[in-house]
């Protein structure tokens, strides 16, 4: 079988501009976490046909942000919970109706709020590193999850509902599948 060069089609430049649009809105005044960044990491898992851009072009997204926003000691969690939504994110490829969407919304705001408050609460002075204490940790997180609870559904549906409209008027925007 021959491997094919990978081409700049107009899907994946709309689809990355989409990216990189989305990922300027982290950097405007918002909420606490309400951001595009799950948004982003299941868009790009459902809509790149190739699994490394789905990863890298999401993540190239979410680093260039990062680089204005800065860094801070727990953003291995955020890293970890944004790859494992490109991944939830792949899990919906070509089911991006709206219940799987809605389903995995959800599952990626309950599992970046686990990882990210697993991360607050280790090693941490706020915190007894007790069972005790990690669900201090959860419990002082729940404001925060129902804040990226929102921005993922809200971000989600303009991602994914625009794309579903666009590729409507646009037909050269449609995945090609070979098989």
């Amino acid at each position: 079988m021959m491997k094919t060069k990978y081409t700049l089609s107009p899907r994946f430049l709309v689809l990355t501009g989409v990216i990189l649009i989305a990922a300027l809105f982290r950097l405007l005044p918002h909420w606490p976490n309400f951001t595009p960044v799950a948004a982003i990491a299941l868009f790009g898992g459902a809509h790149f046909s190739r699994k490394a851009i789905a990863f890298m072009i999401p993540l190239a997204a979410l680093f260039l942000s990062d680089l204005i926003l800065g860094f801070h000691g727990t953003m291995w969690a955020v890293y970890l919970g944004f790859i494992f939504t490109v991944a939830l994110g792949m899990g919906i490829k070509g089911k991006t109706a709206v219940l799987p969407v809605l389903g995995t919304v959800v599952a990626s705001s309950v599992l970046f709020y686990l990882l990210t408050n697993l991360a607050a609460w280790i090693g941490s002075p706020f915190y007894p590193q007790t069972f005790s204490g990690l669900m201090m940790s959860y419990a002082a997180g729940i404001p925060f999850l129902w804040n990226s609870l929102a921005g993922d559904l809200f971000y989600s549906g303009v991602l994914f509902g625009s794309f579903y409209f666009i590729r409507q008027r646009y037909p050269i925007l449609q995945e090609i599948r070979i098989s």
